[in-house]
């Protein structure tokens, strides 16, 4: 399933394959952070910005993860002025089920005839006839209890219009991604989780006998980062940044795991990509697993 694939090219972290059409680099980018401060607004450097994202493709990176409600728009617009016409092995991965307020808040907004208004101002903000794939997020504050069929059949009404080619599903728990599985193929989960957070094992273990690439979202921590004494000594006895351990720590963890690691910055581009070539031995894998039990 991942990496080896004939005909596909040697990509950061390996090539997972989820559909004939689909098939991704294990190490992707997140674009989130190329908005101004609290993802709102223009970046503090543009140019700095579409650097990083010519950078990453040019890097090996197949796998790009952004939203409409980034900026809001301004990061999709980011997308398409750098990399548009896009590289024929180029997968973006959008979402949908939010907008912001004119304050910078995150609104849940989940009413199908909403849903299909943000898919279609994704296509035409990043200049695409049909969306490679789109997670439907969920609330994140929800009892994971919430049905999700009207709002996951929404969708797959646009797939079968030939507007998405691929579902994924966000801030999902085991339920609803077996009631959004009933109405169409899943090929991505994406929830929080990383080396010190480990509350969703059994979704990462359930999406690799299943096949579903799990897009881990916050893989350094987010807007806290990762803070371990185990992590910085492993980093230090293997020449490594702690940043470098945790992505390389994730991507052993699961043969369908993928990574979203976001930056505004090419030095933290370049390392973490770097982290896909990092081989932690046994005892330092050892040593991790404990971080987050």
């Amino acid at each position: 399933m991942a990496d080896n694939i004939p005909g596909v090219r040697k990509v950061p972290g390996g090539a997972l394959k989820l559909a004939d059409d689909l098939v991704i680099s294990r190490m992707g980018f997140g674009a989130m952070q190329l908005a101004g401060p609290g993802v709102f607004g223009p970046p503090r450097d543009r140019d700095q910005a579409l650097a990083v994202l010519r950078e990453a493709v040019e890097s090996g990176i197949t796998h790009i993860d952004t939203s409409d409600f980034y900026g809001p728009v301004v990061v999709n617009e980011l997308i398409r002025e750098a990399l548009h016409p896009y590289p024929a092995d180029l997968r973006i991965v959008t979402k949908v089920g939010a907008r912001r307020g004119p304050d910078g808040s995150w609104r849940p907004s989940l009413e199908p005839a909403d849903l299909a208004a943000q898919v279609r101002e994704n296509l035409a903000h990043l200049g695409v006839d049909a969306l490679d794939v789109v997670n439907l997020r969920l609330s994140a504050h929800g009892t994971g209890e919430e049905p999700v069929a009207r709002q996951f059949g929404a969708l797959a009404e646009l797939q079968k219009d030939g507007l998405i080619h691929h579902l994924g599903l966000s801030e999902a728990s085991d339920a609803q991604l077996t009631e959004a599985q009933a109405i169409a193929p899943v090929v991505t989960v994406q929830n929080l989780y990383n080396v010190a957070n480990r509350a969703d094992d059994a979704m990462v273990d359930r999406c690799a006998a299943e096949g579903i690439a799990y897009a881990a979202y916050f893989p350094l921590g987010g807007f806290t980062p990762l803070a371990s004494a185990t992590l910085e000594s492993v980093a230090a006895r293997l020449g490594a940044s702690p940043q470098q351990v945790a992505l390389a720590w994730l991507l052993r963890r699961s043969p369908t795991m993928v990574l979203i690691p976001g930056t505004s910055s090419m030095a933290h581009l370049r390392e973490n990509i770097a982290a896909a070539d990092l081989v932690l031995p046994s005892d330092a894998l050892a040593e991790l697993d404990t971080i987050g039990r």
